[in-house]
């Protein structure tokens, strides 16, 4: 998937409750929604294994999608040519918070002042 394609579902979702943004990664109809919502999937996940968050707390602190490798592949043209055209790659990382979690962290940093 390329960037500039990853880059717009993943602007829809940024900020968003996982479950909201599951909703709305479901009913998309860009190429890249299946693999952003699997890896929200998997990000969710790990979240609820790894570090005993709740499902229902989770949103989605920040997503980036940057650019991978660019792959060379060749392309037929007239009279036996080829052209050369890159495939574009991307990264895309997903942070999720817990809203519980952002507001202990309110309350301590607003008591220390």
């Amino acid at each position: 998937i390329t960037p500039r394609k990853a880059r717009l579902v993943a602007d829809l979702i940024r900020g968003k409750h996982v479950k909201e943004a599951e909703a709305i990664l479901m009913f998309t109809s860009k190429s890249s929604a299946p693999v952003i919502f699997k890896l929200l999937k998997s990000a969710v996940a790990n979240a609820v294994h790894n570090f005993n968050f709740n499902k229902d707390d989770l949103f989605v602190k920040e997503i980036f999608v940057d650019e991978g490798l660019r792959l060379p592949r060749l392309f037929p043209r007239a009279k036996g040519k080829t052209d050369k055209r890159k495939k574009r790659m991307s990264r895309v990382k997903i942070f999720l918070s817990s809203f519980k979690k952002e507001i202990q962290e309110m309350q301590v940093n607003g008591s220390k002042e």
